[in-house]
């Protein structure tokens, strides 16, 4: 949890290097998206139907607004060019653009795509898959050598292949690790015998990820849950550190998200002024109601938590039974006081959990069904700076809509199994 090693790219690299890399690799993807595109706008020709430019009509499902909870029969979202244009009873739509591709929804329910706050994409492949289980909007906890700026803009070349993302790049972390060879103006760090512990260390790697084009900058406070040899409650950071972190980031104009676990490490956090939360399953009152004052927002990953208590580790299988109770009453404590919540898998490892997962557990920690879709849709996206882009389908907002075979607010279940996916006006095809 909270990012797998993964291989380094191959051969000698420059900054010019990595940066041209990151760009043939989404640029393969866009002429590899524009050649397909190029032969279904053919295809479409020659059957007398539009080419692909997101347009779409969603019809015949209920349709959910997470903002009010108010529940639309026969509704009727028209989507074109990837934005929603109108949405509603499809007795008020008014009139539906003619030759436009529709998806057929009745009996089913129709919801705006999901927002996973908290997840690692490596590869293409767990972007897409990412997609594929719902989560149409993301924010990356960080990757080893860059892969989510590379993901991000293949979200923007090829929708369909990728949620809409906020990037975190590297981890400031104490150990870098492989990550050293991530960009060569981290090699410095490379000599210092305590690690990413000093003032200038720290901001060094907060400016190398705000100069490759982070979105957000991700660190930590506590060692690692996932790791048998590690104690998550042992801090690694002191609040001066952290303090220096966020003033770092804020001089770029972005907010942190920090990996934390113990109450010492979380109200550290917090009050060095973290932007986000995340795991804190041992955050206290004190903390919470910091929280609260501040705006600070909590992304517990309740899906990796419970993931620990599946693991055939027998220190990290106690761990996660451990864990999660209380991380559980740490999430029910912080909405009854108005902590804004933000669902997270903390997927990572190649695994994608869908994030309709987060959703149930949300559920089970004590949130209404509402509530808890709220996290995973209005809450998530104000956190990423999507709130007027994500989590709900209303004029202007995005075309990224979630299918499901029943009712959310009965089944949450329903929400890690989406009958059909779509993202920015484009139906995303099943593996």
């Amino acid at each position: 949890m909270c990012v797998e090693n993964t291989p380094p790219p191959s051969g000698r690299l420059t900054r010019r290097g990595v940066l041209a890399g990151a760009a043939a690799l989404a640029g393969t993807s866009a002429v590899l998206t524009g050649t397909a595109r190029a032969a279904s706008a053919s295809s479409a020709a020659r059957h007398g139907s539009p080419g692909r430019r997101g347009d779409l009509v969603v019809e015949g499902g209920r349709l959910l607004d997470p903002v009010t909870g108010e529940v639309t029969e026969d509704a009727v979202v028209v989507i074109t060019g990837g934005i929603v244009r109108a949405a509603g009873p499809r007795g008020r739509v008014g009139r539906v653009p003619r030759g436009v591709p529709v998806l057929r929804a009745h009996g089913q329910w129709i919801l705006p795509g999901l927002v996973d706050a908290h997840i690692h994409l490596n590869t293409a492949a767990e972007a897409r898959d990412a997609v594929l289980k719902g989560a149409t909007s993301a924010r990356s906890g960080s990757t080893n050598f860059y892969q989510d700026i590379a993901v991000r803009e293949l979200a923007r070349q090829a929708p369909e292949q990728a949620p809409r993302l906020r990037a975190a790049g590297v981890f400031v972390t104490p150990d870098l690790g492989d990550t050293i060879l991530a960009d060569p103006d981290l090699a410095p760090l490379a000599r210092l015998r305590d690690g990413v512990r000093s003032a200038e260390a720290l901001r060094r790697v907060v400016e190398v990820n705000l100069a490759r084009g982070a979105d957000t900058v991700k660190t930590r406070v506590n060692e690692r849950a996932g790791l048998p040899e590690q104690d998550p409650l042992v801090q690694v950071y002191d609040h001066e550190q952290l303090s220096t972190i966020v003033a770092a980031a804020r001089r770029g104009g972005k907010g942190v998200l920090c990996h934390s676990y113990s109450e010492k490490g979380c109200h550290d956090a917090v009050t060095a002024g973290i932007r986000s939360l995340e795991h804190g399953a041992f955050v206290g009152e004190r903390t919470l109601h910091e929280m609260r004052r501040r705006g600070t927002y909590f992304t517990p990953t309740l899906t990796a938590i419970a993931g620990l208590a599946e693991s055939s580790d027998p220190v990290l299988a106690e761990r996660g039974r451990a864990y999660l109770p209380v991380l559980k009453q740490a999430v029910l404590a912080a909405h009854e006081l108005g902590v804004p919540l933000a669902a997270g898998t903390d997927s990572s490892g190649g695994t994608v959990d869908p994030i309709g997962r987060e959703v149930e557990l949300m559920h089970a920690a004590g949130l209404s069904a509402l509530d808890a879709i709220r996290t995973a849709t209005t809450g998530a996206a104000k956190l990423l700076g999507f709130d007027s882009t994500a989590g709900r389908l209303a004029r202007g907002f995005a075309g990224d809509v979630l299918v499901v075979d029943g009712d959310p607010l009965a089944d949450l279940g329903v929400l890690s199994r989406p009958a059909r996916v779509v993202r920015a006006g484009f139906a995303v095809p099943a593996a």
